[in-house]
């Protein structure tokens, strides 16, 4: 069904102004058409009803206002009467092409993909509009998207392009398999043959500017972004990706010009504003740097990287108590991000706030997050604090994810010696020097007071002559 949006504002006034006042008033079938149309692309689902119910009266024997009749039943997920007018209408209309994209939409509704593919093959044969088969082509490739049959997908959103050169949404999808089935010379060889008959598609230059910097070829990625530019500079994405690249080369200064292109192009992204932030400080100019970090967060309060990025800088220059004050900010917007509270727990641990950074290490494997690292942390400084049976009971958990670390075990070790349990302080060392003797500082380094107990001195001794 193709609509017309001139003039539609005038019928869909009469219409609305019919429904205030209870005047029945006439539409050719063709206004009715587009009213319903604009009522189902703004989600007024009721409004749509009854304007097919109206039009209707009016125009019984019109099929495009039974299909979309059937539009409604599907949104509905009633699907068997939606098949059930289908067939009434196929009986009347066995050859419109509209009939069997109805059918083959209640199919893929009920994950029926390869009989939705086998329906729309139907409506191809029977198209006779280059512009219909481009819009029948891309519908095959999402149904071959939806079984994961990616190259069968190509094939049809190929299609789909060799219809409508500038159906853009069908190239991205192209690229979109080539890089599910990680084909980036496949997809690089399609989009330079694309472009020996499009030299001025912004688009496809810019996918295969994507393309060369995804395998690291830096300088072609650099040019193909240029051409981008050349076809259309005002295009946002293309400065942006350049700006990435020429990050890559380490030319820090012409990627901040190309980002403040896009500053200047549009409404300033976080992302931007935060790369700015970052060649800045490879620059080594702090005062910038900072500047576009707070814009950064200014501009997206919930964009993780910046204040992870603000709190970092404060971090390198041992500017610890900006750091916390960031930090801190972070954790009360987003108090379910465990890079918050690692972070968190880090720059607390520099201030010696011990309690703190135990707090914010445990959050974090609350949250989750099991790295290794986590979990030694938190026992560190439980330790320190003396809170031996807690880091115990850290560790004991620790062993279900990593059940041979000779981190672990050399941990355990001592803390059993720490609270008088050496028969279980013996068995930990043991396991530990037998995994790896070189972790064996960690019992000088973490317990010092236990080093000249002779069981302990033994234990390691043995075990590096047996290492020899």
């Amino acid at each position: 069904m193709q609509y017309s949006h001139e003039d539609e504002n005038f019928p869909l006034t009469r219409f609305e102004s019919m429904l205030k006042t209870n005047n029945i008033l006439f539409f050719d079938s063709a206004e009715f058409e587009n009213i319903i149309h604009h009522y189902l692309e703004n989600g007024k689902i009721a409004l749509s009803k009854r304007a097919i119910k109206l039009g209707l009266e009016q125009h019984p024997t019109s099929i495009n206002l039974r299909l979309f009749q059937v539009e409604i039943l599907v949104i509905e997920n009633k699907f068997a009467e939606a098949n059930e007018l289908l067939d009434k209408l196929h009986s009347l209309e066995p050859t419109n092409e509209e009939i069997f994209i109805q059918k083959a939409n209640v199919l893929s509704k009920q994950d029926e993909h390869q009989k939705a593919i086998n329906t729309l093959l139907i409506a191809i044969d029977m198209s006779n509009s280059p512009e219909d088969d481009a819009d029948l082509y891309a519908l095959v490739g999402m149904e071959y998207l939806f079984l994961d049959q990616f190259d069968d997908a190509i094939i049809y959103f190929k299609k789909c392009l060799e219809s409508d050169v500038t159906d853009y949404s069908a190239l991205h999808n192209i690229i979109y398999c080539y890089d599910f089935l990680n084909k980036n010379s496949e997809a690089i060889e399609y989009l330079n043959e694309f472009l020996d008959t499009n030299p001025y598609c912004e688009v496809a230059w810019h996918q295969l500017g994507r393309q060369y910097f995804a395998i690291k070829e830096y300088a072609k990625a650099s040019a193909a972004f240029d051409f981008a530019i050349i076809s259309d500079d005002t295009f946002v994405g293309a400065y942006i990706e350049k700006g990435k690249v020429l990050e890559k080369l380490k030319k820090y200064e012409e990627a901040i010009e190309n980002y403040k292109i896009t500053l200047a192009l549009d409404d300033p992204t976080s992302f931007a504003l935060l790369r700015i932030g970052y060649c800045y400080s490879k620059l080594g100019q702090s005062d910038l740097a900072i500047q576009f970090f707070k814009k950064t967060i200014d501009e997206d309060a919930l964009l993780d990287k910046g204040w992870i990025a603000i709190t970092k800088f404060y971090l390198k220059r041992h500017d610890y108590q900006n750091a916390l004050d960031y930090i801190k900010k972070a954790v009360a917007i987003d108090g379910d991000n465990v890079l918050y509270w690692k972070l968190y727990a880090t720059v607390n641990k520099h201030l010696n706030f011990l309690e703190e950074a135990e707090q914010g290490y445990k959050r974090a494997l609350e949250l989750g997050n099991y790295e290794l690292d986590t979990w030694l942390n938190r026992t560190d400084i439980l330790i320190e604090l003396g809170e031996y049976q807690a880091a115990i009971f850290n560790l004991l958990q620790t062993t279900e994810f990593y059940p041979e670390s000779p981190e672990v075990e050399y941990r355990l070790a001592g803390l059993y010696f720490m609270v008088y349990q050496p028969e279980e302080g013996r068995f930990h060392l043991k396991n530990a020097t037998c995994l790896n003797i070189d972790y064996s500082f960690i019992i000088s380094e973490l317990f010092p007071q236990l080093t000249d107990r002779p069981l302990i001195k033994a234990i390691i001794s043995e075990a590096k002559k047996t290492s020899n």
